[in-house]
């Protein structure tokens, strides 16, 4: 089952991707997390959208689940559905919230 999340405070899809799925995914406000990722990123130097300053994020986080080349975010999804999983793309990343099978 999908359900469409934007936590942007003002609906917005722009280049915060990271930040809404992290918002999604620890269930805390898009301001909070925009403040602490913006602060752990100026304290490196470096720009907060930057693709490897997020992936040592991650990394540092959360223990990386390979998954098979190809697969769609809602087969990955599934795989773990009684997780909250954040799902990288080339690009992109995104939260899946799947506590039941459905």
């Amino acid at each position: 089952m999908y359900k469409y999340y934007n936590a942007n405070p003002l609906g917005k899809i722009q280049s915060d991707c990271f930040l809404r799925a992290l918002s999604c995914a620890t269930s805390k406000s898009w301001d909070f997390i925009y403040e602490k990722i913006s602060d752990i990123a100026q304290s490196q130097g470096t720009m907060m959208d930057d693709r490897n300053f997020i992936l040592n994020y991650l990394d540092r986080k959360y223990p990386r689940v390979p998954f098979k080349k190809g697969m769609r975010v809602n087969e990955v999804a599934k795989k773990y559905d009684d997780y909250i999983v954040l799902i990288t793309m080339k690009g992109h990343i995104v939260c899946a919230k799947y506590r039941n099978n459905i």
